[in-house]
C-alpha cells in the first residue's frame, strides 16, 4: 500500500477526528473509505454522462432509432414468449380470469 500525505483544513480534520472516535476506526481507514466512495461516484457520474451523450447522438440518427425499435420489439416478443412458457410449465390457464 502506498503512502499519501494530505493537508486538511482544521475544521475537516476535527470532523474526521470526531468520526474516528465515534466509530472506533482510525482516520486512515475513514479517509480511504471516503476517497474510494468519491472515486466510485465520480466514475458512475462520468459513465452516466457518457451514456446520455450517446443517447443524444443516437436519438438524432433515424437509422439508429429504427434499429433500436426493432431490437426492442424483438426483445419484447421473446420476453412475452418466455412468460407464456413459464405459465404453461406452472399449469396456469391463460383463459382463467385470475382477478375475479
Amino acid at each position: 500500500m502506498s503512502h499519501l500525505s494530505v493537508r486538511l483544513p482544521d475544521e475537516i480534520e476535527q470532523r474526521l477526528d470526531r468520526e474516528a472516535e465515534r466509530t472506533g476506526r482510525n482516520r486512515s481507514d475513514l479517509v480511504r473509505e471516503a476517497v474510494g466512495q468519491y472515486l466510485t461516484q465520480k466514475e458512475r457520474d462520468r459513465m452516466i454522462e457518457e451514456m446520455k451523450q450517446a443517447a443524444r447522438v443516437l436519438s438524432s440518427d433515424p437509422d439508429a432509432i429504427r434499429a433500436s425499435r426493432e431490437l426492442a420489439e424483438e426483445g419484447l416478443e421473446d420476453w412475452i414468449e418466455s412468460i407464456e412458457c413459464e405459465e404453461r410449465a406452472a399449469g396456469v390457464d391463460r383463459d382463467e380470469k385470475w382477478w375475479e
